[in-house]
């Protein structure tokens, strides 16, 4: 199949995958944080201390996920068509669990009972745990293959997304993000949470490396990913930057910890989107009928309009993420707590 692109939609191809890295790296911690909230926080002050480390940032973390599906949209209609008319289940699902979670962290301090106070510390699990899962099928099924005909529709079922690879990737999604949110929650909070967050990080990584190097022989027999030499290399780093950062939490520099592990976050991203180029969706009854940048991208007119208004809007919004996270740097201790 010859591909003939030009360079806007590379450039958009790239643009997209930074924005998903953004998003897992950030909602990531999220995503791991609210896995953790009913093992790690003991008491009720605890637990609070947790989600008010989340509380500044977690909304704007989420962000990320409708610019990026906005720039899919904008950038190649038919795969935000093909994506969200086949997935339209599990991104159903993926919505409630992330609606229920939002409005457990507003709604969970408005009564002293301890009973609702629980009830909604596992909603936040829970909102927390299925959306990771989800993220991580997804991924697997873009890379994997899904059944897409030559009109680019997909033709399958909700059953159809759930493969031994793809529900292995919704696995590794959630290992990843505990690990993750784990870090965050120990460079964010003081005391005992600091300490038991970390602990478990340590105990998490165990499996999550194990769970990662079975993921990586998978997409090797399953996929194509490994045809590309980017993707080979982001893969190496991603498991070099993974052991930096188990080693650096080990000896109790979480700080460096969180570092690599956001590498890691970023390369793994960048790996899967490295192996799916020029692609962004494959078919698995054709790989003909794949969706690339070249077949799915919308008119050189509107990227190039496009383009001019992310150079001047991306870096805005990336200097506000900056200063957010800059002000809301200190540890929350229970002194601390608004949530």
């Amino acid at each position: 199949m010859e591909l003939i692109f030009n360079n806007l939609e590379v450039v958009w191809f790239i643009l997209i995958t930074v924005l998903f890295a953004g998003f897992f790296l950030l909602e990531g911690f999220d995503y791991g944080t609210g896995i953790l909230l009913p093992f790690i926080g003991k008491t009720d002050v605890e637990r609070r201390q947790m989600i008010n480390a989340l509380g500044p940032v977690w909304d704007g973390n989420e962000v990320w996920m409708i610019t990026a599906g906005g720039a899919l949209f904008a950038s190649f209609p038919h795969v935000y068509a093909t994506l969200f008319s086949g997935f339209y289940l599990a991104l159903f699902l993926m919505l409630a669990a992330l609606i229920i979670r939002g409005v457990s962290f507003e709604f969970r301090s408005k009564s002293p009972n301890l009973l609702w106070r629980k009830t909604f510390d596992y909603c936040i699990f829970f909102g927390s745990l299925i959306p990771a899962l989800l993220w991580g099928v997804t991924v697997g099924n873009l890379i994997q293959g899904t059944p897409i005909d030559a009109s680019m529709t997909y033709v399958g079922t909700f059953f159809d997304l759930l493969s031994p690879y793809t529900v292995l990737c919704g696995i590794a999604f959630i290992l990843v993000f505990t690990y993750h949110g784990g870090l965050f929650t120990s460079i964010k909070t003081a005391g005992a949470v600091s300490e038991r967050a970390r602990a478990a990080s340590l105990v998490v990584g165990v499996p999550t490396a194990i769970g990662a190097l079975v993921l990586v022989a998978a997409t090797y027999v399953c996929t194509d990913l490994f045809n590309s030499v980017l993707a080979i290399v982001c893969f190496a780093l991603a498991i070099v930057f993974f052991l930096i950062s188990w080693g650096a939490a080990r000896t109790r520099n979480t700080k460096w910890g969180f570092v690599f592990s956001s590498l890691t976050v970023i390369s793994v991203t960048a790996a899967y989107f490295a192996g799916l180029f020029p692609r962004i969706m494959v078919s698995s009854l054709n790989p003909d009928w794949s969706l690339t940048i070249a077949n799915a991208g919308n008119s050189t007119y509107t990227l190039t309009l496009m383009t001019c208004v992310a150079f001047v809007f991306v870096p805005i919004v990336l200097a506000y993420q900056i200063w957010v996270y800059w002000t809301f740097r200190h540890r929350v201790s229970e002194k601390d707590l608004h949530y």
